[in-house]
């Protein structure tokens, strides 16, 4: 029964931090039935998708998309366990009655051959609504904190330096100093970045370039941070515009801003498309005029990585030029002065509240930005988080480089502007 409550205890892990967003492109089960790791001989992993009560049954739908039919008696028991919860006192007793759409469960039962069906002799549920509650709380902790690209890394102080760009174009950096109290975690590479997949880390991994996300509180005046955990990994903002669309692939190829080359962007099940709405810019200050019109190019930051030069120009490494406040002894660019306690919003975060679209709202030459995640082939990129119609906000960025002495919307460092972009998904 112990190792029992194991598995359940890392199945709400998964599901409590699983993030699934309307409107993102659906794949086929890739996963053959009799291959799904959410199914066993002896129980079924999933969501419920439909409740018959009358009939004693409930549709479960895995992970990797398989539907079993979970069929329950009066022999059948069933325990509700709080999200994340390992410990089985924890647990207390419910009914079939007390089950939502939604909900995880897992089903013990010895599973039919065909691996579409079982008999349930005990079910244990995770609340869907509880699991939005904890979620939600814990992406308020981490909204108070810092989201942005290590611009600056001191190793005599241990220090990082982070910098973002608000949507007003005005650079942000915040310092951080990283205590052996503080809990560092990692994405590993060539991954759709899930709260639950980062590895443990240290202060040493930590290169410029990274995102990184912090909760934690920030000091009086915003400059700097006293973080409670990190997590980091390497990815890039590209940018490009669509010139096919290909919905059975659930594939997209594109030009790149930068080098003009044809790219193809593969979306998971997991990769979120948004759309910029037309007349974006005008909700703040439109093209160069609102406040802090000098953030400029050669920034710092992003979903990705920082470096000179034109959109798509991802991890430079330290000699680019970022807007970060520099660190004791740290080699970084100068700042711009810090965010205010509390935070303007930044790029990122204005993006991240933009409605979610489908693969198939996607049009020919719309022009797109995404943080990605690279794998073998560098023609080849995974979408993490894309947004489609950006062409007036980059012609708004673009002439606000023109209004501070820069260069032609070319040169907008996308990773620049916006820093942080897949935090959506990469938090819990």
């Amino acid at each position: 029964m112990r190792k029992i409550f194991g598995l359940v205890a890392a199945f709400t892990i998964t599901i409590a931090t699983a993030v699934t967003a309307a409107g993102q492109p659906q794949t086929s089960a890739t996963t053959a039935q009799g291959n799904d790791p959410g199914i066993t001989a002896t129980r079924v992993l999933g969501k419920v998708t439909e409740i018959n009560a009358s009939a004693g049954q409930l549709m479960v739908k895995t992970d990797a998309g398989s539907v079993v039919t979970v069929n329950v008696s009066e022999k059948t028991t069933f325990e509700r366990m709080p999200p994340g919860e390992t410990d089985r006192s924890k647990a207390v007793k419910t009914s079939l009655t007390e089950i939502a759409v939604g909900d995880g469960v897992y089903a013990r039962g010895y599973v039919a051959a065909d691996r579409k069906s079982v008999p349930a002799q005990q079910i244990v549920v995770v609340s869907q609504s509880e699991i939005a509650k904890r979620n939600a709380a814990e992406r308020a902790k981490w909204a108070r904190g810092v989201k942005g690209i290590v611009s600056a890394v001191n190793p005599s102080t241990k220090e990082v330096t982070v910098t973002s760009r608000s949507v007003m174009g005005t650079s942000q950096a915040v310092i951080i100093a990283v205590t052996d109290k503080v809990q560092m975690k990692r994405y590993p590479p060539d991954s759709i970045p899930k709260y639950v997949q980062a590895k443990e880390s240290k202060f040493e991994d930590v290169k410029v370039g990274d995102q990184l996300n912090a909760r934690g509180e920030r000091t009086p005046d915003g400059m700097r941070l006293t973080a409670e955990e990190i997590v980091t990994g390497s990815f890039k903002i590209v940018g490009g515009t669509i010139t096919s669309v290909d919905t059975a692939k659930n594939e997209v190829q594109i030009s790149d801003l930068q080098t003009k080359k044809p790219l193809t962007i593969v979306l998971k099940a997991d990769s979120v498309i948004r759309r910029f709405p037309q007349g974006g810019p005008m909700m703040f200050g439109g093209g160069g005029m609102g406040q802090g019109g000098g953030g400029g190019a050669g920034a710092g930051n992003a979903a990705g990585r920082q470096g000179p030069g034109a959109p798509g120009a991802g991890g430079q490494g330290p000699g680019s030029q970022g807007p970060g406040a520099q660190g004791p002894g740290s080699q970084g660019a100068t700042g711009q002065g810090p965010r205010p306690q509390g935070g303007g919003m930044t790029m990122a975060d204005m993006l991240e509240r933009l409605p979610t679209i489908s693969l198939a709202d996607l049009k020919v030459g719309d022009t797109i930005i995404m943080s990605t995640t690279q794998g073998n082939d560098p023609q080849r990129l995974t979408a993490i988080s894309m947004v489609a119609g950006i062409e007036p906000l980059l012609q708004m960025m673009a002439m606000r480089q023109q209004q501070g002495g820069g260069q032609r919307r070319p040169s907008v460092d996308l990773n620049s502007n916006f820093g942080g972009m897949f935090g959506g998904i990469g938090l819990p």
